[in-house]
């Protein structure tokens, strides 16, 4: 008797816990929030315009981690999304960047091109095979034996077939021309929500021609920068220039409203986090400069993308609660942990730095590399801070590789405005320090180039046969991580997180396994 009683006892006591415990719960449904040049320091100069239940939501009942970091150079909005859902660096993923340059045909491509799967609703042929190893909805996908429903929403193509995978249900972009809900071949499955919508009057290439942007409240209240000059209420008519009108209309808040509704209405006409195994929801949002807004850095137009961000994330919030339930839902918010500056010099202001000209550079390095070794056009490309070799000349040369790039790097790292000049053997076999592995990290063989340069922080890059320059500048944007919902105790973490540790950290949570090439460390925190 006194045994069952124990047995009873032990068996209560056991069923309690678990009941305390329902973090360990598996979600019904993931939502992967990717908010493109996110800034923390933004967050909390605009958080007084703010409402309660987007931004101010999670940032007071999630888990936040103070910032994230990227262990790579050059980040860009492709090499960072992928990393996220990979739990990877490019290194592994293959995603370098969102362009690459293809030695062997002499020309610029993009990094998820794939000439053998066409598009719908657009011309351009995407897919996601050239991310090389498994991504978190991929390995959900296996573990769910094909049951899982799986949707990426994002501004780009890259943003959505990063975060979407290979297995994705649909993974799909605004497209650049007509402004239709893009996807690929690659994707078997139509979600029906998204081709109607696409017929519909409502969608945005019937809408486009009448959308202006102005402020969504009162500018008095955009008041965080002592900086900004034109106080007004802008007015952005992107009807106005029919060449450009959807690449500026992506640099709004008004592509924010297209992802979230396009979410929402996924989420209330489909059966997402109904069934017995998690269902996945991947979505990317904008929160950088416009371009033609005319105080750059420091505008009124940025303050309105936030609070108009944090509106459309107050709806999406509401519609998982009406649709899943919060507490049903594990939602994390990341940023791409860069931001694109529109840095402008006041006029006659002289700045320590110059101007860098690529092209000079590998003109002057073609001529050493003549003295050296003959008259020959060596250089094939600069290109993304990198200098791509003709290897197959070299080859045909029989010049050794290694000696040839020590060389060249030997040269061009006394060029003005050049701080080091790593080369890929250095990468791949040389003596390890803290600066070549950070760019290892960003390497991969068949896409990356010779060489690798960093430049100095204040030179201007004048990039040849454009009208883009830009100032070098390294300074670490700080982004919180949230982790929301699926009863996940609120917290405030003054720690930087890897961007690699927020995958295999989920799959954890889901009960899965991390993805092939996630080494990240789990975060203690979520569990």
């Amino acid at each position: 008797m006194i045994r069952v009683l124990s047995s009873l006892v032990a068996f209560f006591s056991i069923t309690a816990l678990c009941a305390q415990n329902p973090a360990g719960e598996v979600p019904k449904l993931v939502v992967g929030i990717t908010i493109d040049q996110l800034r923390g320091d933004y967050l909390e100069m605009f958080r007084h315009t703010f409402g309660q239940k987007g931004f101010n939501r999670l940032l007071a009942n999630g888990l936040v981690y103070s910032n994230v970091h990227y262990d790579f150079p050059n980040l860009d909005k492709a090499s960072t999304i992928t990393t996220i859902f990979t739990g990877a660096n490019p290194s592994y993923h293959g995603i370098t960047a969102e362009k690459k340059y293809i030695v062997a045909q002499n020309r610029e491509e993009f990094s998820f091109f794939d000439d053998n799967y066409l598009g719908n609703f657009t011309t351009d042929k995407r897919s996601p095979l050239p991310i090389k190893v498994s991504t978190l909805a991929d390995e959900l996908k296996i573990a769910s034996g094909g049951q899982s429903d799986i949707y990426a929403f994002a501004p780009d193509a890259s943003q959505a077939l990063a975060s979407g995978g290979h297995a994705a249900s649909g993974a799909y972009w605004i497209e650049d021309v007509t402004g239709k809900w893009a996807t690929t071949t690659f994707y078997k499955n139509k979600q029906p929500i998204v081709d109607q919508y696409n017929r519909s009057a409502q969608s945005l290439t019937n809408t486009i021609g009448s959308i202006t942007w102005r402020p969504a409240i009162d500018i008095a209240r955009y008041n965080a920068f002592p900086y900004t000059k034109n106080r007004y209420n802008f007015q952005h008519y992107f009807g106005l220039d029919k060449k450009d009108n959807i690449r500026l209309f992506k640099q709004s808040p008004y592509v924010n409203r297209e992802v979230a509704e396009m979410a929402i209405k996924v989420l209330e006409s489909s059966s997402l986090g109904q069934r017995m195994n998690p269902d996945y929801l991947a979505l990317t949002f904008y929160a950088g400069n416009y371009e033609k807004a005319l105080d750059k850095n420091y505008s009124v137009e940025i303050q309105d993308t936030y609070y108009c961000l944090d509106q459309e994330l107050g709806k999406l919030l509401d519609a998982i609660e009406a649709t899943v339930g919060i507490k049903n839902t594990l939602i994390f918010v990341v940023s791409t942990g860069y931001f694109n500056e529109q840095e402008t010099l006041p006029e006659g202001m002289v700045t320590s730095g110059g101007d860098f000209h690529p092209d000079r550079s590998q003109a002057l390095l073609n001529m050493y590399l003549m003295a050296l070794y003959g008259r020959e056009q060596w250089i094939k490309k600069y290109y993304n801070c990198q200098i791509f070799f003709d290897r197959k000349l070299l080859e045909d040369k029989k010049i050794d590789l290694v000696d040839f790039q020590q060389k060249a790097a030997e040269f061009l790292v006394q060029s003005a405005g050049v701080q080091d000049v790593i080369t890929s053997h250095q990468m791949l076999h040389g003596a390890y320090n803290e600066n070549v592995q950070y760019y290892r990290n960003g390497y991969y063989k068949g896409v990356s180039g010779d060489l690798f340069l960093e430049l100095q922080p204040g030179w201007k890059v004048i990039e040849p046969q454009s009208s883009d320059s830009y100032r070098v500048r390294y300074n670490a944007v700080v982004s919180p991580v949230i982790f929301f919902g699926s009863n996940i105790k609120p917290q405030k973490v003054e720690r930087t997180i890897e961007a690699t540790e927020i995958a295999p950290s989920v799959a954890y949570r889901l009960r899965i396994r991390a993805p092939n090439a996630a080494g990240g460390e789990i975060l203690k925190e979520l569990f």
